[in-house]
C-alpha cells in the first residue's frame, strides 16, 4: 500500500489546478457553463486537458498520457469537486478511458487514447436501465444480477444481421455527458436468452440512427442524457472472448475512489463557504461563528470530511479491495452533511436559487441517487469480505475468483 504522504509533484498539480479553477470556474462561470449546449466550458476543458493533462493523468505515456497513478487523478477530482466545475473528466477519464485501455485492441487504444489524453475526444459510458452502480459492481454482483436486459425485451441488444457488422438497438438513460460525447462506450447483450452475454461497443457521435437528448437533472453541474439506438452500427470493443464484467468491476473499484475524492472536495467547498459566511454574518452584535454551538457543528463536520479524505487517500494507494467502495460511502455521507449544514447555517439565504449552497445540496442528493446510496455500498463491501457468512466472497461467478469477491479479481 502506498503511503499517504503528498509528493512535490502532487502538490504542484493541486496548486496549479486550484489557481486555474479559481480564475475560470467561479460561481458565475459555473452557472454560465451549465447553460451551454455541451453543459460545460469548452475553453476551460481545453485548458484542463491540453495544459494540465487531466484526462490523461492515469493513462500510459505510450498513449499520450502522463503516466501518473490513481492518487494524482483522485487529487484532480477533489479539486474539480471543490468548485463543482462541470467537465467531461468523470465520464471520459474515469469511466470510459480505463475500459478502452483494458479491453481495446492495440489499434483501438492507439487511435483513441491519445485523443482522450489531449482532450480532443470526450467519451461517455452508456449502460441500460440507469444501472451504473450495479454494472460497476459497487452495489451488487454484476455477474449475478440483471442490469442490461438479459437478452429479453428492454436494455440494449446487439446483433450481426449480415454476420459481420454489429448493430445495436435499445436505449440507455442517465448517461453522464452522453449528449455531448464524441464517442459512446455502450454495454449491450447478444446471443439470445440461452447464450446471452454482455459486450462493450464503440459508437461514434455521428452514427446513423443514434438519437441523444439532454435530460433535466437535479444537479445541473452534472449533465445526463437519454441515448436511443435504432439499428446503429457499432464496433466491438476488443475481441471475443473478453472479461467484460470483470473489466467493468475493475473500473468500478477505481471510479469509486475518484467519486469519493470528488465528493470530499465538494464537501470541503461547502464547508469553506459556510465558515466564511458565519464569520461575516452578525447576530446580537457578534459573528454567528463565535457561538459555541456553531463552532461545535462545524468542528464535527470538519472531522467527518477529513476522515473521508483519509480513507480516500488510503483507497487510492490500493490495487484491489473494497476500501474504495467504503471511501465512497463515507464521502457521500460527508458531502450530504456538509451540504445540509451549509443550507442551515446560511439561514434563509441558503435555500435561495441565487446562492451557491443549493448547488452543493443538489450535488449531494444527486450523487447518492447516481452512485449509492451509502448503506448499499457498505452492504456490498461487507458481502465481498464475507462478513455475512456464505455469500459472494470467493464465489463471485465465473468472472471472479477468491479474495474480496469482486468480479474479475484474482486472489
Amino acid at each position: 500500500m502506498r503511503t499517504a504522504a503528498v509528493t512535490e509533484e502532487q502538490q504542484e498539480i493541486r496548486r496549479t489546478l486550484r489557481e486555474l479553477l479559481a480564475k475560470r470556474a467561479g460561481p458565475a462561470e459555473t452557472r454560465a457553463a451549465v447553460t451551454t449546449p455541451e453543459g460545460y466550458d469548452t475553453a476551460l476543458w481545453a485548458a484542463l486537458a491540453g495544459t494540465l493533462g487531466l484526462p490523461g493523468l492515469a493513462l500510459p505515456e505510450r498513449y499520450g498520457g502522463v503516466g501518473c497513478g490513481p492518487a494524482e487523478l483522485a487529487l484532480a477530482c477533489e479539486e474539480t469537486g471543490r468548485v463543482l466545475a462541470p467537465s467531461p473528466l468523470l465520464a471520459t477519464g474515469v469511466l470510459a478511458a480505463p475500459l478502452i485501455a483494458a479491453l481495446g485492441t492495440e489499434r483501438q487504444r492507439a487511435e483513441l487514447l491519445p485523443r482522450i489524453a489531449d482532450g480532443t475526444l470526450t467519451c461517455a459510458l452508456a449502460l441500460p436501465g440507469g444501472s451504473l452502480p450495479l454494472a460497476l459492481g459497487l452495489t451488487g454482483d454484476n455477474t449475478a444480477e440483471s442490469w442490461a436486459g438479459d437478452g429479453r425485451a428492454g436494455g440494449i441488444q446487439a446483433a450481426r444481421p449480415d454476420g459481420t457488422r454489429w448493430t445495436l438497438y435499445g436505449e440507455a438513460g442517465h448517461v453522464l455527458d452522453g449528449h455531448s460525447a464524441g464517442l459512446l462506450v455502450v454495454a449491450a447483450h447478444t446471443g439470445g436468452f440461452p447464450r446471452s452475454r454482455t459486450l462493450l461497443f464503440l459508437v461514434r457521435a455521428d452514427a446513423a440512427g443514434l438519437v441523444r437528448r439532454r435530460q433535466p437533472t437535479l444537479d445541473v453541474t452534472r449533465s445526463q442524457a437519454l441515448v436511443e439506438l435504432r439499428d446503429v452500427e457499432a464496433e466491438l470493443l476488443g475481441e471475443e472472448p473478453a472479461d467484460v464484467l470483470g473489466a467493468l468491476a475493475a473500473t468500478g473499484r477505481a471510479a469509486a475512489v475518484m467519486l469519493a475524492a470528488e465528493a470530499v472536495g465538494a464537501a470541503r467547498g461547502a464547508l469553506d463557504r459556510t465558515v466564511e459566511h458565519v464569520g461575516n454574518r452578525e447576530q446580537f452584535g457578534r459573528p454567528i461563528g463565535s457561538f459555541q454551538a456553531v463552532k461545535h457543528r462545524l468542528a464535527d463536520l470538519l472531522v467527518q470530511i477529513e476522515s473521508a479524505r483519509s480513507l480516500t487517500v488510503c483507497a487510492a494507494g490500493e490495487e484491489q479491495g473494497v476500501t474504495g467502495v467504503l471511501a465512497l460511502a463515507q464521502a457521500l455521507e460527508a458531502q450530504r452533511a456538509a451540504a445540509a449544514e451549509a443550507v442551515q447555517l446560511h439561514g434563509g439565504l441558503g435555500i435561495t436559487w441565487e446562492h451557491d449552497a443549493q448547488l452543493y445540496f443538489k450535488r449531494a442528493a444527486a450523487d447518492e441517487l447516481l452512485f449509492g446510496p451509502a448503506h448499499r455500498l457498505r452492504a456490498r463491501a461487507a458481502e465481498c469480505e464475507g462478513l455475512f457468512g456464505e455469500g459472494t466472497a470467493g464465489t463471485a461467478g465465473t468472472a471472479g475468483a477468491a479474495g474480496t469477491g469482486f468480479p474479475g479479481e484474482v486472489a
